[in-house]
């Protein structure tokens, strides 16, 4: 399996203190089935951590598992937090692409809202040829309470990705419902864990992916996993189709 979201670089962000701690991650990593992780350190006001200063890091962790035999293989990336300033982020070179051809990166919205220029943001990300995945939409207040404000960034070329702790109930049953009227309406278009430590945010990948096989079919599965692997090599996207979900029928089960 691909993890294309992972806070697993010891000692920059909310993820993994230590050298030790990291190792332990990859360790479990590994004996879940996934061979390759993209890293994925904050990038915000809080944790300012560019492309240039990102790099060296993952070559130095790569190293440690490689001394150990680990066969896990770490890619560069980031988890970008929206603010105005994300074209001349991009402009000036700071964001870390997860692909070589530099399409993809991970793109992630306040807490509390969906900011009112977001629309209009993306969409000039977008015409420059840079495609932004929303990560955790469904923890985002302003997409739970109307997950259809998802539609516009879509429609422009974004694509989404859930948690894989948000299907397995472990943020709350109101996150849980969200992330499955999201999927369940083809609001997502991949899976990934944003695991962060062992014991408070772990991977959960299989079992999240085991939940939609027997909620979604196999057919889904393979589909997200394709779309990893082709987001990881900078490959296009065929968009599947999605539907507006009711206000009404959302709300009677959130």
């Amino acid at each position: 399996m691909i993890d294309l979201h992972c806070h697993i670089l010891p000692g920059i962000d909310d993820g993994p203190k230590t050298i030790e701690e990291s190792l332990e991650m990859a360790e479990k990593a590994v004996a879940d089935g996934i061979l390759r992780i993209v890293c994925t350190p904050h990038y915000s006001l809080q944790y300012p951590n560019t492309r240039m200063f990102i790099a060296p890091k993952v070559q130095q962790l790569q190293q440690e598992l490689d001394k150990r035999k680990l066969p896990l293989t770490l890619y560069a990336g980031q988890e970008v937090r929206l603010t105005g300033e994300l074209m001349h982020q991009i402009e000036t070179d700071k964001i870390q692409f997860i692909d070589p051809k530099k399409r993809y990166f991970l793109l992630e919205f306040p807490k509390q809202e969906v900011p009112f220029y977001a629309v209009t943001l993306i969409e000039k990300v977008i015409k420059k040829g840079t495609i932004p995945i929303i990560v955790h939409p469904e923890c985002n207040l302003g997409f739970i309470k109307d997950p259809n404000k998802l539609i516009p960034f879509i429609e422009l070329g974004a694509l989404t990705q859930v948690t894989a702790p948000s299907l397995l109930g472990l943020y709350g049953k109101q996150i849980q419902t969200t992330a499955e009227k999201m999927v369940d309406h083809g609001l997502i278009h991949m899976l990934a864990s944003d695991a962060h430590r062992r014991q408070e945010r772990d991977f959960y990948l299989r079992e999240a992916y085991k939940v939609i096989e027997r909620t979604k079919g196999i057919a889904k599965v393979q589909e997200w996993k394709t779309t990893a692997e082709n987001v990881l090599a900078g490959q296009t996207i065929i968009m599947p189709s999605y539907r507006p979900i009711s206000h009404k029928k959302f709300w009677l089960f959130n």
